[in-house]
């Protein structure tokens, strides 16, 4: 079977476990959404009403399918609580997300290529300081990093706002000050992780013995970087990427809920919440088609950009 091929059938069956995974997973939450419209005060009888209502009392497997089709069909549903169609609610806020992940990407590529650099080839002195900077900044949570940045960037230099709530109507990329936080949020430990994959791999290129030449030679290091790091970390690179993109669609939850900022990942919360399960389910397969959609990229890529990793 063609590489293509093999890639798209090995993209399906991950979306479709990922889609068996997510709807367990919702399934098994405790509640639904009939106790959260109920508030508690709902008797038995006016449960089973509201669960028929909703479906929920279907056998497990129907409900599956039935949401599976919705999804391949494009309509996902309604929401249990608002009523709402849920690809009208998606579509409403995934402008919001696809500016911050974008932003946060543009802020973590280059930094990662920095970092990776400066780890095994900056000046020696500066190595253990930038090898130290990579661990506490790929181990630290994006909490602390929403916070310590706020209190630096905000509260300290007043150049951001503390919350980033868009005006109703207004599109973000014409507020670029209030994706700041949240995309640095996102960005900053999402590049000390990816430079604490990627410089082993650069470590191991300028370790190999024409790179060595090449500085016995008197070649810069940005000669050497071009002409023979950046064509033998490509492919690794590429994939890293995809890995980056994942970790940045899933942490916009986290970052929009921390700065207000009114994107699919706040919107995934409130609908855990409330056990909005429809609309759940809807974030979640599409967070988990934009992470297997990178992969594949990544995989159909890297042998075109490394030809030794396109050998059996």
């Amino acid at each position: 079977m063609p590489r293509l091929a093999r890639a798209l059938v090995r993209s399906g069956l991950l979306l479709i476990a990922a889609s068996v995974v997510i709807f367990l997973c919702t399934a098994a939450l405790p509640g639904d959404a009939a106790d959260a419209l109920g508030g508690g005060r709902a008797t038995p009888e006016e449960l089973a009403r509201l669960r028929a209502e909703q479906g929920l009392d279907r056998p497990l497997h129907i409900r599956y399918l039935d949401w599976l089709s919705g999804v391949l069909t494009g309509e996902p549903g309604a929401s249990l609580i608002t009523g709402r169609p849920v690809a009208e609610l998606v579509a409403q806020r995934a402008g919001v997300t696809v500016a911050l992940a974008g932003a946060a990407l543009a802020v973590s590529v280059p930094l990662t290529a920095a970092l990776s650099w400066a780890a095994v080839s900056g000046p020696r002195r500066l190595r253990s300081a930038v090898n130290a900077l990579i661990v506490a900044g790929a181990a630290l949570p994006q909490a602390v990093v929403a916070a310590a940045l706020v209190a630096w960037l905000s509260a300290a230099w007043g150049w951001f706002p503390p919350v980033s709530m868009l005006p109703a109507g207004e599109p973000p990329w014409r507020r670029p000050d209030l994706l700041a936080l949240p995309a640095l949020t996102l960005a900053l430990p999402a590049a000390a992780y990816g430079a604490a994959l990627l410089r082993g791999a650069i470590a191991d290129v300028l370790a190999r013995p024409y790179v060595r030449d090449a500085e016995l030679r008197g070649l810069s290091p940005v000669t050497i970087g071009l002409r023979y790091v950046l064509p033998m970390v490509a492919a690794p690179a590429t994939r890293l990427l995809a890995v980056l993109l994942g970790g940045l669609v899933a942490g916009t939850a986290v970052a929009e809920t921390l700065f207000g900022l009114a994107g699919l990942g706040e919107l995934l919360v409130t609908a855990i919440s409330t056990r909005d399960v429809p609309v759940v389910q809807s974030v979640a397969i599409l967070a988990a088609a934009v992470v297997v959609a990178g992969l594949f990229a990544a995989d159909t890529a890297a042998p075109r950009l490394h030809p030794k990793a396109a050998r059996p």
